[in-house]
């Protein structure tokens, strides 16, 4: 696939910016703590389904110090419709008691201090920091990683090298905003099986028409 230029790449934000001027994150949380909770459950999970498990969650543990007290069992109950609750329950459990013994109960705003925490990768960390902190991170998740390629952003399958392609070609202006833009566009409209070309605005210069 032909990658674009940089002036198709400037005209592709501006077209996603004023689609969406303030695009935000589709999970619910009231805090970076529940941000960070939010994330680690939606791995190989909607965001919808999360979602509706979330609200009950928070409720009774929108702090570490609540969710270790709620326990792994009492978190179970809240989580069993999401994928591969056992393990994220765990893991949960798990980070909270470190922010608490580590980090004075607050979600560190450092990728690396992050990245310490069980069950959070790159992606996790990039969402919140992105979202909580206000950082110009990109997380590449599955719409990402598909919607690069395709829309001529890159020619990379890895996540961390298509996330690199990005950072380096992304306008700065756009780049706080970019991985919102970019993972709704492919979540709505550049779907995997059946991308909706005709009300896509960027199709005038998609590269899978030769352009």
């Amino acid at each position: 696939m032909k990658l674009l230029n940089s002036a198709h790449i400037e005209l592709l934000f501006v077209r996603l910016s004023a689609s969406n001027p303030s695009p935000v994150t589709e999970l619910h949380s009231l805090n970076a703590y529940t941000l960070l909770v939010a994330t680690v459950l939606s791995a190989q999970m909607t965001d919808k389904g999360v979602n509706k498990a979330s609200p009950a969650l928070f409720a009774a543990a929108d702090t570490p110090q609540k969710m270790v007290s709620l326990g792994e069992e009492g978190l179970r109950f809240f989580i069993k419709t999401i994928n591969l609750y056992p393990t994220k329950a765990k893991r949960i459990i798990a980070l909270s008691q470190m922010l608490i013994d580590e980090f004075g109960g607050e979600v560190p705003s450092d990728r690396a201090s992050l990245e310490r925490l069980p069950g959070v990768g790159r992606k996790t960390a990039n969402v919140v920091l992105n979202v909580a902190f206000g950082e110009a991170t990109l997380a590449v998740d599955t719409h990402i990683l598909r919607l690069a390629p395709r829309a001529g952003l890159s020619e990379s399958v890895k996540p961390l090298d298509v996330e690199r392609d990005l950072l380096r070609i992304i306008p700065a202006s756009f780049l706080k905003n970019a991985h919102h833009w970019l993972l709704l566009h492919g979540r709505y409209v550049c779907t995997a099986r059946k991308p909706h070309c005709g009300e896509c605005c960027l199709n005038d210069f998609c590269p899978k028409n030769g352009l």
